[in-house]
């Protein structure tokens, strides 16, 4: 029998800020603990939850995170998360939003710089390495708004239910991709 492959997916956000678009990690974990049945508990660091789920036709063995730290010192948190379950960076998921991207898409990148998102700088730091994944969660920019003021605004009720369907299912595609890579 094959070994199921650990993968703890944590979505990055700001608690106190539900529903805005820097927060769209958090949401997106909630909507997959919805669809996993997973149940978050709370504990000192953040909201986790863990079980073996079936993502299309994978295994695995997935455990949900949602920080209690605000976004730009969350890394210490999601770092802590991974150790206590013996996972290195590689088998972390981090699930952000991104001003580069169009609201409505899901990009995909193994390692490399945080490209000016403190939250993943954040987790780099901790961490020591850039060697993770990362689901970037296209917002887009508004032309005639500071980007702190935009990010900080609330998502559509479009967004909010695109995330809750097929936004949900691109999502979890990719935690399945990286699962087969994982496990292969």
């Amino acid at each position: 029998m094959s070994h199921l492959p650990k993968i703890l997916v944590a979505g990055l956000g700001n608690l106190p800020y539900p529903n805005t678009r820097h927060s769209i990690g958090q949401l997106i974990i909630d909507q997959l603990s919805s669809r996993t049945g997973i149940r978050l508990s709370s504990d000192r660091d953040g909201l986790s939850g863990e079980s073996v789920v079936t993502l299309g036709n994978t295994p695995l063995d997935l455990t949900l995170f949602k920080s209690k730290h605000l976004m730009n010192v969350s890394g210490p948190s999601i770092v802590s998360a991974c150790k206590t379950r013996g996972l290195p960076p590689n088998m972390l998921i981090v699930i952000s939003d991104s001003s580069d991207h169009e609201p409505c898409t899901v990009r995909y990148r193994f390692g490399g710089s945080a490209n000016g998102h403190n939250g993943l700088k954040s987790i780099i730091s901790a961490f020591g390495s850039q060697g993770f994944h990362r689901l970037r969660i296209g917002i887009g920019r508004h032309p005639n708004m500071a980007l702190s003021d935009y990010v900080l605004g609330k998502l559509s009720s479009h967004e909010r239910q695109y995330w809750s369907a097929e936004g949900l299912d691109l999502v979890c595609d990719e935690i399945e991709k990286i699962a087969m890579k994982a496990n292969p």
